[in-house]
This record gives structure tokens, C-alpha cells and sequence, in this order.
């Protein structure tokens, strides 16, 4: 087998293929694959391989390659220079690398971020969960889950030879348009006007130059610009930002508004989070998110769904050596499909997601249960179905994500099914499904969401009102007397699961069955730049526990052990196997007290697959917890009064230092 050896890896050179890791959006992994797939498509294609085939991705600055075997490259994507023993040679055509020969490919010095180099045959690693894909956040997938290394060695495939049918370079028309300001095509929704954003907030969003900040990775591009004016005060029970709702899956390109910063999601972004989303990025041009680099403008531009531009033939991806998006129209419809009544009287609100996405919510937008049982039954029907065009579907608190593939079934023929589909599922009421209770240590207050809490203070901002203690802050807005109250609460709940994913792999979000449980409190705005990983934190009336280390807002309780198992596909005993997330919807997870260092041997023992978790068989039944609700209602009633005049207050507190007017969000 031929293989290269890595001389200097390079600023991030990751191996990378494509579409990547798709079908486990459900529980938060999420498709990794090249940022800019149009130059790695187009790359493969000059060699002859398939379009997705395995390459490599390089950020700002490449490698340097030596080839022990003679071998076909192709370097595509933003211009850098290239060489072949000292000598250049062009990108975008197909280079023929003598036995022993080195290929170096230097900085990207704009405009662009990434380039990609390509081998015909592919590069061959081993694949996690169905592929190749580089997740370093999750330390899976290219070549042992990480950035290449000096000395690291690749596997390359068969050649499959230069073929006539297919050109040994990319044409002019066909290589993409790479520059400083750029213009992005993009779909309302699924958060528009007037329900989240004023009008007067949506015209500013398409009709800025929005800069891109520095602090901008594969997870998303993180812009700058004006703040909004909101269409409301505050998320109610998600939150007490107007940016706060309850949570639902995102999709790669979403304008994401974490607080009143706008981040375009991206490949390695979140599945699943609790913040409104106004546009979204059309498929055919998200290969610009893996070029904007800092300092460069971007502009969004409305189009029609059903007139997106699509990258899905060579002959269509010529659009991209075009500069500028035209377009004449958008849907004009903020976003929402169609607005129904369900069989069981409930309102029904199908919003757009892209060109190739809706989210389904059920209810108005408050915390209810049964309408997360309307959810799970309309999740099981369709994913016992397995409708042709359907690739991804995900369910959120009040809502299910469903993504499909346009070329297979239109945005019109899948809402239409959803409706006839609504109309068939079974009362809600009679709603009985396996939940376990899993029991989880729980180190309080642990010491790493202090250096977490310290790392926000120092690096993002010092006069946040949870800060410098997100245990006081829950107490004080909840209303509690002292912070040991709010310690009693959370070992006393019972938190049911109804998303996995919340930031990442597997990461529950829960809230507690009984509603005096329910802590509520607002998510930090910005959101933090790190998390500890598993990292339990309480977020509007939701609970998480953090699957990896990453970004996050919910306010930090403590930590507790593993919930997804790096060890994957070995075994371990509270996991299933060939199934690395712990947690499934509906489970109700338990804490019980541990030391800080007793939690620290505790996942140790977890990963290197000795550990164990206290698992117990059952079911929930809706009717049963519908009967709960009514024999306690008095003192739900009395908690919850409680909550909403602290709530009021800290609101108040919030509007009289300028909290909401930006003067302190900046």
C-alpha cells in the first residue's frame, strides 16, 4: 500500500471526506467533513476519485509531504504556494509526485482560510461511526482523532488512473470565487419576524456587512456587528435573554444568535441548542463559511427555497466562480411553512430550515410534556417509516428536526406527508414508553467549573450578573432563601431526558418531572468559550450535562462522569454495544453526592472501560404523570408564583444596569 510521510504538519491538517458523519445528528455528533467540500469535491474529481473521498484539510498553513511511492495530488481551495522538491507547480490540476519526492504546501496568505490536498486512491483510516471525518473537539475519526503530527505516516489507496472522461484540472469556471467581502444565499427561518425578531432587526440582518470575528473555527464563524432590538423581553421559561427559546436542533449554516452575538453554525457545530435562529445558509453555498477569514465582510442575501442554489452537478458548481448571488425574491413568509390544528386539537407550526430542513413545534412556547410525547410519537412513526429522501431527524423539547435530501422529495411533498402523518399517530395520552432511571455522582460545585467560571471572567467578560458564582445566581433567581436549597433541589429531582446532543455527544437535556424541581435560570450571554467536560449546568428550565469539552452557557451545578464512551466500539457495562452514547429520551437520571476526588477516580475507571453506572429498567407513562400533576397542583402553583416574582425581579435588576440595552453585553 502507498504511503506519505508528514515532514511538518502544518498550522491544522486534519484528514477529512464528505458528506461525513451523517445519521447521528440525534444524539450530537455532528458531520465534521471539509468546510469548503466545493474545492474538495472538485479536487477528487480532477484525480479521478470519488467526490468524497478521503483528503486532507489544511487551515491557513499546509504541509509538507514526502511520498516514498510515486502518486497523483491535486491541491485545491485558497490559493497558497505549492512545491514539488522546491519547485512550484500549479493548484487545481493534477500533479504527478515522483518516488521520494516531496510536496510542500505553504501559508494561505489570503483571501481564503483553507486549502485541501487531495490523493488519487483517497487517503485509507480507519472510519467511526460510517467515517474518515476529523472531529478533534471529539477526538474521533481521520487519523486517531486529531490534527496530523510530525512523523505521523498515511495510507493512501489505489490509483484509479487518469481517466479521458475526466479533466486533469479545473477549469476557470469551475474553481470557486474566493475573496475579502463575500455574499451568502440564505432561507428565512426558522426564527424570523415578528414572533422572535422586529421587521425593523431582519432588515438590518440582510441589509449588513457583518465582520468576521477572529475567534471563528469549524464550529461556527463567529461575527460582529449590530445588535438586535428583539420582538420580546425575555425567552420565559428557556431564559431570560429574548435570544433564549427551548431547545431544538440547529442545522450546518444557521445564523445562529448565541445572546446578541451572530454565529454562522459549521461543520463541527452544535446539533441541538436553545437560541433563535433567522436564517439559515443554503446548501450550495456553505463551502463559503470554510473561507471567510477574520477581518472579512459578509453579506446575507434572501433567496427562494425552491430556487437555492445547489452544488449537486459539476455543471452547477460554475455558479460558485461567480462573486455575486442574484437573486430577486425571497419566501417572504418568516419563516413558517404552515400552521395546522393536529388531530388531538394541538397547534402545529412547520417552519422552514434551510433548503433542505423544517422544524416541526408543536404547542405554544412553554415547557409541556405532552407535548414532548406528541413529538416522540410523531419521531418513532417517521422513523419506522423510513421516508425516501429523509436523512436526519432530530427532537428537540417541543420540536423535531426533519432533514431531507430536495433532489428526492420536495419541501411541499414533506409537509404534506407530515400533516397526514399527524393525523394518524395514536392520543398522546396513551403515551407508554421505556424509561430508565439512571443514576449519576455528582461532584457540587466541582472545582473545573470554577476554573471554567474564572477562564469567562478573565477572557470573555468580568460583569456578567452570574458571576463570579453560578450557584448564588441560581438561588437568587429562583427565589431560594439559601444556596444549600438550591443543593437539596437538584439531588432531589428526577430529570427526565427529552434531547440528546445539547452542545455534543450525547449530552442530555433534561428537566425535572416535578415541576418544584424546576430551577429556571438564563444561559450566559456571550456563551463561554470552555466547558469542562460532563460538566452539569442549568439552563431556562433545562438541566445538561456536557458531553465534551467545548463552548456553553448553562449555569454550572457541578460534574458528574461519562456520557459518551471514547472507548468506542469496545464494550463497556453501561453501555450498549456498538454504541458509544450512555443516555436515551426518556431516561430520568438521578444525582447522588461524591467528592471532587472521588469523581476523579470515578472517570478514570470510566474511561478505561472499568467503570460502571446504576441502571434500572422502567417505563413512563403519560396518563400516570398527567394524574401527578393534578393531585400536586397546589404546591406546583405555589413553587412556581415564587419563581416568576424572583424571575421579575432579577429582570428589573437587569433592565436598571443597562443589562438589555447592551451597555453591559458588549
Amino acid at each position: 500500500m502507498t504511503t506519505i510521510e508528514v515532514i511538518r504538519p502544518g498550522m491544522l491538517t486534519t484528514v477529512q471526506d464528505w458528506p461525513g458523519r451523517v445519521g447521528y445528528w440525534h444524539v450530537g455528533v455532528p458531520p465534521s467533513g471539509p468546510m469548503d467540500d466545493l474545492s474538495f469535491r472538485i479536487g477528487n474529481r480532477v484525480l479521478g476519485n470519488s467526490e468524497g473521498a478521503a483528503g486532507l484539510e489544511c487551515t491557513k498553513a499546509g504541509p509538507a509531504l514526502r511520498f516514498p511511492d510515486s502518486a497523483r495530488v491535486c491541491v485545491a481551495g485558497a490559493a497558497a504556494p505549492v512545491t514539488l522538491d522546491g519547485t512550484p507547480v500549479p493548484m487545481w490540476q493534477s500533479v504527478t509526485v515522483p518516488a521520494g519526492g516531496v510536496l510542500d504546501v505553504g501559508m494561505v496568505p489570503g483571501p481564503g482560510m483553507r486549502c485541501y490536498v487531495l490523493i488519487a486512491g483517497g487517503l485509507q483510516e480507519l472510519e467511526y461511526l460510517g467515517s474518515a471525518a476529523t472531529f478533534t473537539l471529539g477526538c474521533f475519526g481521520g487519523h486517531d482523532g486529531r490534527p496530523l503530527r510530525d512523523g505521523d505516516v498515511l495510507a493512501v489507496g489505489v490509483d484509479p488512473g487518469p481517466a479521458s472522461a475526466r479533466p486533469a484540472r479545473a477549469t476557470i469556471e469551475e474553481q470557486p470565487a474566493i475573496g475579502h467581502r463575500w455574499q451568502v444565499a440564505v432561507t428565512e427561518g426558522p426564527h424570523a419576524a415578528p414572533e422572535f425578531f422586529t421587521r425593523a432587526d431582519i432588515e438590518t440582518i440582510i441589509g449588513t456587512d457583518y465582520i468576521v470575528h477572529f475567534n471563528s473555527d469549524r464550529t461556527g464563524v463567529r461575527l460582529m456587528g449590530p445588535k438586535p432590538q428583539w420582538a420580546r423581553t425575555d425567552g420565559g421559561e428557556a431564559g431570560l435573554h429574548p435570544s433564549n427559546i427551548h431547545d431544538n436542533a440547529y442545522c450546518v449554516g444557521t445564523l445562529d444568535f448565541t445572546g446578541d452575538t451572530p454565529i454562522l453554525l459549521g461543520p463541527d457545530g452544535p446539533s441541538l441548542g436553545g437560541f433563535v435562529c433567522p436564517v439559515t445558509v443554503v446548501r450550495g453555498d456553505r463551502w463559503k463559511l470554510g473561507q471567510m477569514a477574520p477581518g472579512d465582510t459578509v453579506r446575507f442575501v434572501p433567496v427562494r427555497a425552491d430556487r437555492a442554489p445547489s452544488l449537486g452537478s459539476i455543471d452547477a458548481t460554475r455558479r460558485a466562480s461567480m462573486p455575486l448571488v442574484i437573486s430577486t425574491s425571497s419566501d417572504a413568509d418568516d419563516g413558517v411553512l404552515t400552521r395546522f390544528v393536529g388531530a388531538e386539537g394541538t397547534d402545529v407550526t412547520v417552519r422552514r430550515a434551510g433548503d433542505g430542513g423544517v422544524l416541526v413545534e408543536y404547542g405554544p412556547m412553554v415547557l409541556d410534556l405532552a407535548m414532548r410525547a406528541r413529538v416522540h410519537v410523531l419521531y418513532e412513526s417517521l422513523s419506522a417509516s423510513a421516508v425516501p429522501g429523509v436523512t436526519e431527524l432530530t427532537p428537540g423539547v417541543r420540536s423535531l428536526q426533519v432533514q431531507f435530501d430536495p433532489a428526492v422529495v420536495t419541501t411541499a411533498e414533506l409537509v404534506d406527508m407530515l400533516a397526514r402523518t399527524e393525523e394518524s399517530l395514536p392520543a398522546t395520552d396513551q403515551l407508554v414508553v421505556p424509561s430508565r432511571t439512571v443514576r449519576l455522582p455528582l461532584s457540587w460545585d466541582d472545582p473545573a467549573t470554577h476554573e471554567a467560571i474564572q477562564r469567562y471572567i478573565h477572557g470573555v467578560r468580568a460583569d456578567a450578573p452570574w458571576c463570579p458564582w453560578n450557584i448564588e445566581f441560581i438561588r437568587r433567581i429562583n427565589g431560594l432563601t439559601d444556596v444549600e436549597q438550591v443543593q437539596n433541589i437538584v439531588f432531589d429531582a428526577q430529570y427526565l431526558v427529552l434531547g440528546l446532543g445539547d452542545v455534543y455527544l450525547g449530552a442530555p437535556v433534561a428537566t425535572p418531572l416535578d415541576p418544584r424541581h424546576r430551577l429556571v435560570t438564563t444561559k450566559y450571554n456571550p456563551a463561554r468559550t470552555w466547558t469542562p467536560e460532563n460538566a452539569v449546568g442549568i439552563g431556562g428550565a433545562y438541566l445538561c450535562i456536557y458531553g465534551m469539552e467545548g463552548p456553553g452557557g448553562y449555569q454550572f451545578v457541578g460534574r458528574t462522569t461519562q456520557v459518551w464512551n471514547h472507548r468506542h466500539p469496545c464494550d463497556s457495562r453501561s453501555f450498549e454495544p456498538g454504541t458509544p452514547w450512555l443516555l436515551r429520551y426518556f431516561d430520568r437520571i438521578g444525582f447522588y453526592p461524591v467528592s471532587a476526588e472521588e469523581l476523579l477516580d470515578l472517570r478514570a475507571d470510566m474511561a478505561a472501560g472499568r467503570g460502571d453506572v446504576d441502571i434500572t429498567d422502567g417505563d413512563f407513562s403519560m396518563a400516570g404523570y398527567e394524574q401527578f400533576l393534578v393531585q400536586n397542583a397546589d404546591g406546583i402553583a405555589e413553587f412556581r408564583a415564587q419563581q416568576a416574582a424572583a424571575f421579575a425581579a432579577e429582570r428589573r435588576a437587569w433592565d436598571q444596569a443597562g443589562e438589555f440595552a447592551g451597555q453591559l453585553a458588549s
